[in-house]
């Protein structure tokens, strides 16, 4: 399985890439998977499942005949699980897309925005291989796509991933 990052400062518009990207990686016939870091209460599940995680079941998993989601809680004094060690419950995949996780070690696509004020990770973060970004950028090393060029990403990727 191969694994590539989308990443950016917070309103920079990773989700919104992510849903038009994921159908068109589908399309060419890639088997995908999401890890997205969240600082929000990231509840999933109905209420009942909700009620027993806060009874204190470390994980519960909701069923249905269309899909599962395995919700684990993290309980006062536990650590936030490394990346790592969610990439490694992914199987049968042939490409997991991971965003945020702005500085961990995996290759990233940057989604930058000027007018959020931020500073671009890719001239200080050597995993970061290519830019998503509308207006031109000072840091002209890596291609440079702009943020509504879907399939020029998704191709990227492919290549990128040797997929």
């Amino acid at each position: 399985m191969k694994v590539f990052g989308i990443a950016g400062w917070s309103g920079s518009g990773k989700t919104t890439l992510l849903i038009r990207l994921i159908p068109a990686l589908v399309g060419r016939g890639v088997r995908l998977a999401t890890v997205k870091h969240t600082h929000h209460d990231p509840a999933v599940g109905d209420e009942e499942c909700r009620a027993l995680a806060r009874a204190g079941a470390v994980e519960c998993v909701v069923a249905s005949p269309r899909r599962f989601a395995l919700v684990h809680e993290i309980h006062p004094g536990e650590e936030e699980p490394p990346l790592d060690w969610l990439v490694a419950r992914f199987a049968g995949c042939d490409l997991l897309l991971i965003e945020g996780y702005k500085w961990a070690s995996h290759a990233k696509l940057e989604v930058w925005d000027p007018g959020l004020g931020k500073s671009m990770l890719a001239p200080e973060e050597a995993t970061v291989v290519a830019l998503a970004a509308d207006d031109p950028v000072a840091f002209g090393a890596l291609p440079r796509f702009n943020r509504d060029d879907v399939a020029g990403i998704a191709d990227f990727i492919c290549q990128y991933c040797q997929i």
